[in-house]
Order: structure tokens, then sequence, then C-alpha cells
């Protein structure tokens, strides 16, 4: 008996702590002031993912399956985007990184982010200036074929270059 009372109360005094936990949560959303450092502008978002193609000069760079290491393809591939940039120095661009939709979420953004990463290391190892290029990964995010095939998976494996802000 006295243990289901003990029980009893310590259930209770979770449920409150918890519910005036998410009271203050809520008071403290609501008192925030409008447009504090929000961005409200809407995102240029392609739901099929690549701009590499939109900027003549630079090729997407592809990799094997859960790698983000250059192969002898890839390096060409990298040294096309490398002439470019040297033939358009004021330019600026965002190295985008893409994964296939096997593998979680989280995994699969750390490993875009790597593929992205690899691209930029070589491209400043190649002579491009750290500040020209940005990353980001969106992981399996934004494929630019659906379907779970060799062919599919293959072509949403990929560094993307897209035009910096």
């Amino acid at each position: 008996m006295f243990r289901k009372l003990a029980l009893g109360l310590v259930a209770c005094a979770m449920v409150v702590g918890c519910k005036g936990k998410q009271t203050q949560s809520d008071e403290s959303i609501q008192t925030m002031p409008t447009g504090a450092g929000i961005d409200s502008s809407p995102l240029s978002y392609d739901p099929m993912g690549s701009d590499s193609g939109k900027i003549d000069g630079l090729v997407t760079v592809h990799f094997g399956y859960d790698k983000a290491n250059l192969d002898a393809k890839s390096k060409k591939d990298v040294a096309t985007n490398v002439a470019w940039m040297k033939a358009n120095p004021k330019a600026k661009v965002q190295i985008e990184g893409h994964c296939d939709s096997r593998g979680t979420i989280e995994y699969n953004v750390a490993l875009g982010e790597r593929r992205a990463n690899a691209v930029k290391a070589y491209m400043v190892s190649s002579g491009i200036s750290a500040d020209r290029l940005s990353v980001i990964s969106y992981g399996k995010e934004k494929p630019l074929e659906t379907g779970d095939s060799e062919s599919a998976w293959a072509k949403n494996r990929r560094a993307n270059f897209v035009p910096a802000q």
C-alpha cells in the first residue's frame, strides 16, 4: 500500500514538473519580439536537387557507395571545375554534398559533408582560394532520381556546385 502511494506521488510530481517546464517555454516563445534576427524570406529550393549544369563549365562530381574520397574520375571532374574557377576569378560557389537514400538521415548528412569537404580540399590544393568555396550537406534530402536501384543511387551520390551569394 505504502509503495503504491509513494509511486503515485512520484508520478504526480513528475507530471507537475514537466507541465511547469512546458508552460515556461510556451511563455518565452510568446514574449519573443517579432523579427528578432529571423529571416522570413523564402528559401530557393530546387526539389530535383542538382544545380550543377546551370552554370556552364561546372560539372557534378560523383562518389562510390559509402565513399567520400575522390577517385581518378572524380579528380578529373574537380579539375574541370578548378579550371572554370580560375577562368572566373570573382565567382564564388557553394559545394553541396548529397547521398543516396540508404542509411539514416544523420549518417547521410555527415557523409554528404565529408564529400563536399573532400571536393573543397582538392580545389584548394589546386589553387582555388578557400574563401571562394563554401560547403553544405543535404544528405539524402534532395535526390536527383527517386527509386531503389543502383542507377538511381549512383546519380544521387554527388557533389553539386551552385552560385554562392
